[in-house]
């Protein structure tokens, strides 16, 4: 997919203004993490597949219609076989999905400090995820659903409890 006006991640940080670039850098590795851990990692096939349907600009709801259709030749079906069937292509998480899965890559990362470093790029609750997510999809950094709101990231979770460091 093809960046609006080849813009790099910076420039979309700073188009928005309000987190560092660092904090983009940061929402895209934990939308990795946080697939992987809801769909759990990509087979070879699987890659192969999506990087075919990317070449070929085929969207998964077109492969569906066709599917349903029976209009796909049996190189593709073996293909979506391989990979573990079309229900594998969609890989999508919802933003309260995501804003778990940021809280725990930060808490991976930085441990006790997290919290600390997410407040100093101005993250402040959740919904600042969902800001930063709906930037990186305005840019084309990340692809969005037509059911994924900014809502969706509303007070996902009070971060002074999300990041409360218990002592054992």
């Amino acid at each position: 997919m093809g960046r609006k006006d080849d813009k790099t991640v910076a420039e979309a940080a700073r188009s928005a203004g309000t987190y560092p670039e660092e904090a983009y850098h940061f929402v895209r590795e934990g939308l990795n993490h946080a697939v992987e851990q809801i769909h759990g990692p990509v087979n070879p096939a699987l890659m192969a597949l999506t990087q075919f349907l990317t070449d070929n600009q085929i969207d998964p709801a077109e492969l569906y219609e066709r599917i349903e259709a029976g209009s796909i030749d049996s190189t593709l079906a073996e293909a979506i076989e391989d990979a573990g069937g079309y229900d594998k292509l969609n890989r999508h998480v919802n933003g309260q999905e995501l804003c778990w899965a940021l809280r725990d890559f930060a808490l991976e990362r930085w441990g006790t400090m997290a919290d600390l470093v997410l407040r100093r790029w101005k993250i402040r609750g959740t919904l600042d995820f969902g800001r930063i997510v709906f930037t990186l999809i305005e840019h084309d950094f990340m692809q969005g659903q037509p059911r994924d709101r900014i809502e969706d990231f509303n007070a996902v979770y009070d971060f002074s409890d999300a990041f409360e460091v218990v002592e054992l």
